[in-house]
């Protein structure tokens, strides 16, 4: 039982801005070719009503689970709306899953219908569709969905908008937001609208929204952050949330949106500084932004072209932020305050606080969370209004995840420090000991290692070696290079030289024996990272393990691995 005020609950939010800001651009839909269309709030409820009335009219049991697979766009927010006013439960679902992932979270929610939305890689999904599940597409869906399902613009054409103000209590459950899958099979994590309701109280007492922020939405809407910092946070605020249209336009998106609040994840935020530095050499910029006067106006050029002049509060999180590539960005006049949370807690953890120097730490606790650490693992352990129910269908599950004292037990080793800061040290289960019987936590190994500008990703590993190792994912700029030998060669050295800076800052046991290059990409498609780009540690040692003992007694500190 949650202790949130009714008027703050989701739907109450649309009904509050239908009527006091009718007229107010809500949300900015990209449509192609350059061109991009307003929704107002009032437009936006009467979408939400009359699909809703759509939805209740199939006469579905109340909380039945109606199911959305697309990329963000308008339509995503509108079809979360309308499935809690027509008295059901949604169920994202992540629009890079394979057709396995796909059919697998459909009948495990027992979802009653589906949106099929906007979509990159929709012929490798369609398959995981059940054959006469309802669908409804929207107008940027792929052509076929298009043509072979009920649109949206044609159902609220016929449909009359939903009357009064439905109300969902507290209590109710909202969604099933299923786990990215690190470690598996993904989970339905079941979430109330209470729930989000108290996470936004705290979080906007950490990070200030209002109805003149703007927002660029970007990452997954299945994923938690995004769902409450983006959808919940418009909600709450009415701010402009803006849409990205595809990774080519990226950019040209980030100019139009000029967000006073960006949240990225650790290998975007690395993904911009090496954009910088591929346009001005690390040394060169570095000796500029020293300079009183012409270090601001570097500073602005940098963060127009970036799209982030305007970014008032920029956030980092869903996985460690190196700390050197916090001090580049507040460097550069934008300081990047790290979150910490899980699906299970809503992201609402921890969070360094805005104007403080608090890197190394994701800061401390927002009101109203409780954090101890286990006297015997080191594991964070915390309790919170926002925390899940438990996962859905899934009650020996949901046990393992709380203490007998009802504790979420997040996975995570860690400790606070004196001024009640967060320090992440690593996963439980990601420690490993190597044949010397010393145990390595890699998290800290890796922040450092893919510092080096060709690094997009990384992995330190080497459970029963005599020394760790790192694997380390090249970024695409620098594969295009190294065909010539000569840019390999300098590439070798670089990586053997970044290799003894980080061992002279290691224990020994910490050291690793080499760094192992790879040019294949990982990405969701391959499954070797999920889709808020946590790298699956699993799934490389599925690939790579039967290499280690070979890549150990090799005596190279730079070895070249073709995939």
């Amino acid at each position: 039982m949650t202790n949130a005020s009714p008027e703050m609950l989701a739907l109450q939010r649309l009904y509050h801005w239908e009527k006091t800001a009718p007229d107010r651009i809500a949300l900015t839909q990209p449509m192609g070719d350059g061109v991009a269309i307003d929704f107002t709030w009032s437009q936006v409820a009467d979408q939400v009503r009359r699909m809703a009335t759509h939805l209740q009219t199939q006469g579905w049991e109340p909380g039945s689970k109606v199911a959305i697979l697309s990329k963000n766009c308008a339509w995503w927010l509108m079809s979360d709306l309308a499935i809690w006013m027509a008295g059901y439960v949604s169920v994202p679902l992540y629009p890079t899953l394979a057709s396995e992932t796909v059919g697998q979270i459909l009948a495990h929610s027992e979802a009653k219908a589906c949106f099929i939305g906007k979509l990159d890689g929709w012929e490798g999904m369609k398959p995981g569709v059940p054959t006469g599940l309802p669908c409804i597409s929207y107008t940027l869906s792929p052509p076929d969905a298009v043509k072979g399902y009920v649109g949206w613009d044609a159902i609220c054409a016929k449909s009359e908008p939903m009357k009064g103000d439905v109300t969902r209590d507290a209590d109710d459950l909202a969604t099933l937001i299923y786990t990215s899958g690190t470690t598996g099979m993904p989970k339905g994590v079941m979430h109330t609208f209470g729930n989000f309701a108290w996470a936004l109280d705290k979080g906007i007492q950490r990070i200030t929204m209002g109805a003149d922020d703007r927002m660029l939405s970007y990452l997954p809407l299945a994923h938690v952050v995004e769902r409450v910092l983006v959808e919940h946070g418009w909600l709450r605020t009415g701010m402009h949330v803006y849409f990205a249209e595809s990774l080519d336009t990226f950019a040209a998106d980030l100019q139009r949106a000029r967000p006073t609040i960006f949240f990225s994840v650790p290998r975007l935020w690395v993904k911009f500084q090496q954009g910088v530095h591929h346009k001005m050499p690390p040394a060169k910029l570095s000796r500029l932004l020293s300079i009183p006067i012409i270090g601001g106006l570097v500073r602005r050029k940098v963060q127009k072209a970036l799209g982030l002049d305007q970014c008032r509060i920029a956030a980092g999180g869903a996985a460690p932020m190196p700390v050197a590539l916090l001090a580049w960005y507040r460097k550069l006049g934008l300081p990047v305050n790290e979150g910490y949370g899980m699906t299970e807690n809503l992201a609402v953890s921890h969070l360094t606080l805005p104007g403080k120097n608090q890197e190394g730490t994701v800061g401390p606790a927002y009101d109203g969370v409780q954090v101890r650490i286990d006297d015997q693992t080191g594991e964070i352990q915390m309790k919170s209004a926002a925390m899940m129910l438990g996962y859905y269908k899934e009650p020996d599950l949901t046990r393992e995840a709380f203490t007998e004292d009802k504790w979420l037990k997040t996975g995570d080793k860690g400790r606070i420090d004196s001024e009640g800061n967060l320090h992440i040290t690593g996963r439980v289960k990601d420690l490993f000991k190597t044949s010397k019987g010393k145990y390595v936590a890699p998290a800290p190994i890796e922040d450092k290692l893919v510092m080096h500008e060709a690094v997009e990703a990384c992995v330190v590993t080497g459970a029963n070696l005599g020394q760790p190792l790192g694997i380390v994912m090249l970024n695409p700029e620098t594969v295009s290079k190294i065909a010539d030998p000569s840019a390999k060669a300098d590439l070798e050295r670089s990586l053997a030289s970044h290799l003894k800076v980080i061992n002279a800052t290691l224990d020994p046991h910490e050291q690793l024996n080499c760094i192992v290059v790879v040019t294949t990409a990982w990405t969701v498609e391959n499954d070797l990272i999920t889709p808020t780009f946590k790298v699956k540690r699993n799934r490389i040692e599925d690939i790579y393990s039967a290499n280690y003992e070979k890549w150990e007694s090799s005596g190279q500190k730079v070895i070249w691995q073709a995939k």
